[in-house]
């Protein structure tokens, strides 16, 4: 996206950072690994260490804020901009329907899993987190918690990561 602060562009009217925001509306507590920006609703700010160090490392940093030892948190990108509360809750009745399980994922159509909008039981990824974060991709702690994969809408699951996807997510379907 050539430099942009691409969770600051607007869909619909509310920034990428802000319709994540909305997805987990009523959620205690909210914290967002990044520079702090502009948000429509109070959140908790951390960053990785070192910064630069990866989606695993902004995870790890995350979870650090998070008290609670056995309950779920969402685990989101900041660019599904169609992302919403209904998503979320299709993740947790599939957690609630299988109480063995450490997580549930959106599979994009073909079944791959996407990592970065999942709700997981903090006991699982907390047990399955590596002693080295930095630099790693995601899956090294995500894929051994086997979680389920939760089929998408193709909206769900598109994600902004260039101009033409920003000029997608723009435009109502028809």
């Amino acid at each position: 996206m050539g430099g942009v602060d691409k969770v600051m562009l607007p869909v619909a009217g509310r920034t990428l950072l802000d319709r994540t925001l909305d997805a987990v509306a009523g959620a205690d507590p909210v914290v967002v690994v990044g520079p702090e920006r502009p948000t429509a609703t109070p959140v908790r700010w951390t960053a990785e260490k070192p910064s630069g160090g990866g989606p695993l490392a902004a995870v790890e940093a995350g979870l650090r804020l998070i008290d609670d030892a056995d309950g779920l948190v969402a685990i989101l990108a900041a660019d599904h901009p169609h992302l919403t509360q209904g998503t979320l809750a299709r993740l947790r009745a599939a957690l609630r329907d299988d109480p063995g399980a450490g997580g549930a994922v959106l599979s994009e159509p073909g079944g791959r899993a996407q990592w970065l909008v999942g709700l997981w039981r903090l006991r699982s990824l907390r047990e399955a987190m590596p002693a080295e974060v930095g630099n790693r991709p995601v899956r090294t702690l995500f894929a051994p918690v086997e979680p389920l994969r939760i089929d998408a809408t193709t909206a769900e699951v598109s994600d902004v990561d260039t101009p033409r996807d920003l000029h997608r997510a723009r435009t109502p379907e028809r």
